[in-house]
């Protein structure tokens, strides 16, 4: 039976409630003498990584975050981009720090990522910080899973024992959502479906909340999502110009709840890594 009034997903008023308390923290921290500072590293001039940035910079000033931007040529090599994140290591000042991907081609992503300190990989993206997801132990969470479940939590979208599908296994949402979801308090069953994946459809249409980061236009359509299910669109990609989400319209005539268009998960991505930011100063 068709949802016509399906249930809007909207993280940009949650992340904004989110801002508010993480105002609130960050204050507390400056009256014990802790200036929380993040910083950002983007290298090159890439339009969408330059405006992703100054959405997070903007966040920083709204909470009470002092910033540190550096800003790179698309030409430095591996040893310099190297010695920033060294440095940052080193900086007590800065309690975490994030590099902006994608970098520039000829510059190693893992690399990079992994020459990152632990305690100030707010991005959650360290292999260590992945590994302690995989065990089931405290650590920092990436930042777009966190965001999901955060969204899902909000809504009070039911997931012990409820039937996920995840399409995208990329390491920044894909893969780890599905160690996330399946953790034990958590207790969904999870699907991670894939390019190589055989009959999608099937997957998904029997799943309670299907969650698509596959980067591809209208990848979920109407026939693809069971009535009353929940979905989330993460992916994105652009047709001539146009941003275009991975769910098609007309999911929203079955679905039970739904994301927008656009928006939603990118404003809670940030906020969550606002919140590793502040957990980390606070830990310091």
């Amino acid at each position: 039976m068709p949802h016509p009034q399906a249930i809007l997903l909207d993280g940009d008023q949650l992340a904004g409630r989110l801002r508010g308390e993480m105002k609130a923290d960050a204050a507390l921290l400056m009256a014990r003498g802790i200036q929380p500072r993040m910083a950002t590293v983007l290298v090159g001039d890439d339009p969408a990584s330059a405006s992703y940035v100054a959405r997070k910079h903007a966040d920083c000033a709204e909470i009470g975050i002092a910033v540190e931007d550096r800003r790179l040529p698309a030409t430095i090599t591996s040893d310099e981009l190297l010695a920033t994140i060294v440095a940052l290591n080193a900086d007590p000042s800065v309690h975490g720090f994030m590099v902006q991907l994608p970098l520039p081609a000829g510059l190693d992503e893992a690399a990079m990522l992994g020459a990152v300190r632990p305690d100030k990989d707010i991005d959650g993206l360290h292999p260590i910080n992945l590994g302690r997801l995989l065990a089931g132990q405290p650590g920092i969470l990436p930042c777009t899973p966190a965001a999901i479940l955060t969204l899902l939590h909000a809504y009070d979208i039911p997931l012990a024992g409820a039937e996920v599908a995840i399409i995208g296994r990329g390491n920044l949402v894909g893969r780890p959502l599905a160690m996330l979801l399946s953790q034990r308090g958590i207790d969904a069953t999870v699907t991670l479906l894939h390019s190589q994946s055989h009959d999608l459809t099937a997957a998904t249409r029997r799943a309670d909340i299907v969650i698509s980061a596959a980067g591809v236009p209208d990848q979920i359509s109407t026939d693809m999502v069971k009535p009353g299910a929940a979905v989330i669109g993460v992916g994105i990609s652009y047709v001539d110009g146009t941003m275009i989400s991975d769910i098609a319209a007309g999911v929203a005539d079955v679905a039970a709840w739904i994301t927008p268009a656009h928006g939603s998960v990118g404003p809670l991505t940030r906020a969550m890594l606002l919140k590793n930011l502040l957990r980390a100063a606070a830990e310091r």
